[in-house]
């Protein structure tokens, strides 16, 4: 850890230099340019609108209803996806493009003296640029348009559950950020590692609560599998967050749970890292 902290040490100005000039690169000889990082996941949101609150109006509103037997509410099935599909588009993206960071910028390995760690670094913070815009688009959404709650169509009132946006957001960025720490090292060595990610992202998507509640699977044995998966965490967080105005502090066994996992993986990460960090010079 200490390695890593020395490594980001006198760059901070570059990483996020280099976060903006990595959407710029990107998307260059586009005529919109990064903007097109933003109009994928909107076009995604709009295709599920349209789908659920205009062809399939007849699938159906969500209703939660936390284990202990709280009743969080019903709501209309795009508001609920909304929401979760915000953290997804970030964290699909940290793991897609931050397991390939190295490769993709290679040069900074094999032609100039610099550190390896702040490559994965600068390529979460060009991540989240496009992740607090679209959060910002969201939260207008919510207070503007709305959707049905509790069968009243209508925008939902802003509460200061919101500011634990504050919270979850950071820690989602620090928690798939340890996690490239392990992939993109992995996924310069081997070619096959890569084409791995990317082969079980469809699967990480429909086996972690983005599009449905975990909360009320009627199995129960199932049910506490899934809320251990750090996706559904931060999904669920979300929506505690804008839409069941619960406080993190609530559920305190996710939290823990989540927590013990981010440590493993922080330890994982590092362990990683530090084992292959001087062999990429010669790999790559």
């Amino acid at each position: 850890m200490f390695q890593i902290a020395k490594e980001h040490k006198g760059f901070g100005k570059q990483i996020f230099l280099l976060a903006k000039n990595e959407l710029i690169k990107k998307y260059k000889g586009a005529i919109i340019g990064p903007f097109w990082a933003v109009v994928k996941p909107l076009f995604t949101l709009f295709v599920y609108w349209f789908a659920f609150d205009i062809g399939l109006r007849k699938a159906g509103s969500v209703h939660v209803v936390f284990e202990d037997g709280t009743d969080l509410g019903t709501y209309s099935r795009f508001l609920f996806m909304l929401v979760g599909f915000i953290p997804w588009f970030f964290i699909q993206d940290s793991i897609l493009q931050g397991s390939r960071s190295i490769i993709l910028n290679k040069q900074f390995v094999t032609k100039v003296s610099f550190p390896v760690s702040t490559i994965m670094t600068f390529t979460q913070v060009s991540r989240m640029y496009v992740h607090l815009f679209l959060s910002g688009l969201m939260y207008i959404y919510l207070i503007f348009v709305g959707g049905t709650v509790n069968g009243v169509q209508g925008g939902i009132a802003p509460s200061w559950y919101n500011l634990q946006y504050f919270f979850y957001t950071p820690l989602m960025f620090l928690f798939f950020l340890a996690f490239i720490w392990s992939t993109a090292p992995m996924a310069a060595f081997s070619r096959d590692f890569e084409n791995m990610i990317i082969s079980v992202m469809s699967g990480v998507f429909w086996l972690s609560g983005i599009v449905y509640d975990t909360y009320s699977l009627d199995n129960e044995v199932l049910r506490r599998i899934m809320l251990v998966n750090p996706i559904t965490f931060f999904a669920n967080g979300y929506r505690n967050t804008f839409l069941y105005n619960r406080g993190f502090w609530e559920y305190p066994t996710e939290f823990i749970v989540f927590v013990i996992e981010f440590l493993v993986l922080i330890v994982l990460g590092i362990f990683n890292y530090n084992r292959l960090r001087k062999k990429l010079p010669d790999v790559l």
